[in-house]
């Protein structure tokens, strides 16, 4: 019994070992060829994994934000410290909050739609007669939608850093009895650029995992529709794993 436990781990660590090696390869094969980005192919990956994203990631922030400061700013009027909500729910969101959030949603969003597509793709056999074109697939396919979701991480991270703070004040000032000028002069003496910065370039990590992870899942997609089904779903749950571990590490590294 233990020889058979020790032999299912087993498996298990080197098939985790292998897929980790894969994806890193298409990482390091997608950036060797972003020189050959068709970049009409790359605006039209733009408008649809962006900025078609945008309204579901608005009205999941302007919520986040609304909730956050109805946690904080009661408190902090009874503790006498209302004239630091504003700064506090605008750092958090900047930095934590907002970058996380969007990046899960796009991933469900997102990353199932990339994964669903060159699943599909691949079952129907459309990327083999790519290769026998001679056209490549990570050139063709990959690099469009991974500068795509780099490019667009960051703008949505900043539109919904701004909705996201009309959020907490419209709590603020409508719940707690906060005012406007202590609320946004609050934002002013508190938040930096850098806490804004700082999570737009975590965006961006987010925004390659999220390509890299839909990409590589959709084109090693078992056969059938079953196999897209599943291909899809790995793509989410390990984009968002990945997003929740990197959101760690790069904390560490911006932030301290």
């Amino acid at each position: 019994m233990f020889t058979s436990i020790c032999g299912v781990l087993g498996k298990r660590i080197i098939s985790f070992c292998a897929a980790g090696g894969r994806i890193t390869i298409l990482f390091l094969q997608t950036l060797k060829r972003l020189k050959e980005a068709d970049w009409h192919e790359v605006v039209r990956q733009m408008a649809l994994l962006g900025a078609d994203s945008l309204p579901i990631v608005l009205m999941t922030i302007l919520c986040t934000g609304m909730v956050f400061s109805v946690q904080t700013a009661k408190e902090f009027v009874r503790l006498g410290a209302s004239s630091t909500v504003g700064g506090i729910v605008a750092i958090a969101m900047a930095r934590e909050l907002v970058p996380v959030l969007v990046g899960v949603v796009v991933a469900g969003r997102i990353g199932a739609a990339i994964a669903a597509e060159l699943g599909t793709m691949k079952v129907t056999e459309q990327i083999d007669a790519l290769r026998v074109m001679a056209a490549n697939p990570v050139s063709f396919l990959v690099v469009p939608r991974f500068i795509a979701m780099v490019l667009m991480m960051p703008l949505l991270v900043v539109f919904a850093n701004f909705i996201g703070n009309i959020g907490g004040w419209i709590v603020a000032h409508y719940y707690a009895g906060i005012g406007t000028f202590t609320y946004t002069n609050s934002i002013k003496t508190l938040a930096e650029f850098y806490d804004v910065f700082g999570g737009m370039l975590k965006s961006c990590v987010f925004g390659a995992i999220i390509a890299i992870i839909g990409c590589y899942k959709g084109l090693n997609a078992p056969n059938g529709a079953e196999g897209v089904g599943l291909a899809t779903t790995a793509s989410v749950v390990l984009s968002i794993i990945l997003i929740f571990i990197f959101n760690y590490f790069l904390s560490i590294v911006i932030y301290i």
